[in-house]
């Protein structure tokens, strides 16, 4: 007896497809920027797509908007491009973190023209990560982790407060780029975040005062020193993925 023709899967609603690359892009990212996926690594469609359990095609989107943001390089292999995590370098952190540092800067000069009475909240609640990552840096050891999240938390809350809807999707395109930096290398500062703090403090305070300039520059100047931070650290420890 023969078997039945099967019918082909009904092809995927528009809605449904572009939902389906959302959640690869979202989940691929994440692996990226964890580490998860280390810097350098080589990219395999099928082995991804099994990682995800979805199809070839999701994922073959979602590296393609990876590529476009910097987060996954495709080198000439002759017939097909070769795909890999980006490397973490010298030259691309600080041009990371100085570009974060200049969007963040604009965010900090909008959060000092506030109303008195929202940057009264907004320094309260400044004042209370700064205090939580002071603690986290204490004399007990460095909790890497939980100083990772409060500093990401700190620039998060004046960001947000300035409600800029371009910034914020501009923001929270490039920041995880900058937290890879951040995640990978952070671990090795050990209890040196006497600089960050104080530079912390004087954001808090020119937006305290609504000095929209003094919180611009204050901005940047903790970036740019971040920056070279982050240089010490990697000349220190070496470049990953970039062999």
């Amino acid at each position: 007896m023969n078997n039945p023709t099967r019918s082909p899967s009904p092809p995927l609603s528009g809605k449904r497809h572009h939902g389906r690359i959302s959640q690869a892009y979202d989940r691929l990212r994440e692996l990226i920027v964890s580490g998860r996926l280390a810097p350098g690594t080589r990219i395999v469609e099928n082995t991804l797509a099994e990682r995800l359990d979805v199809s070839r095609t999701p994922v073959r989107s979602a590296l393609q908007r990876l590529q476009q943001e910097g987060y996954v390089l495709a080198n000439d292999g002759g017939k097909q491009a070769r795909l890999t995590v980006s490397p973490l370098t010298r030259e691309d952190g600080r041009e990371l973190f100085w570009i974060v540092g200049e969007l963040e800067a604009l965010a900090a000069y909008w959060a000092a023209q506030l109303p008195s009475f929202q940057r009264t909240e907004l320094v309260r609640d400044l004042r209370g990560f700064n205090q939580k990552l002071q603690a986290a840096s204490g004399d007990g050891g460095p909790d890497a982790r939980n100083i990772f999240d409060l500093h990401t938390q700190f620039h998060l809350c004046y960001v947000e407060a300035a409600r800029g809807t371009r910034l914020l999707a501009l923001h929270q395109s490039i920041k995880p780029q900058a937290e890879r930096y951040r995640r990978l290398y952070s671990s090795a500062r050990g209890t040196e975040t006497r600089d960050p703090l104080n530079e912390h403090e004087v954001i808090i305070r020119r937006i305290e005062e609504g000095d929209a300039d003094g919180a611009e520059r204050a901005v940047q100047a903790n970036w740019r020193n971040a920056a070279e931070r982050l240089a010490v650290l990697i000349d220190t420890m070496g470049e990953r993925g970039s062999w």
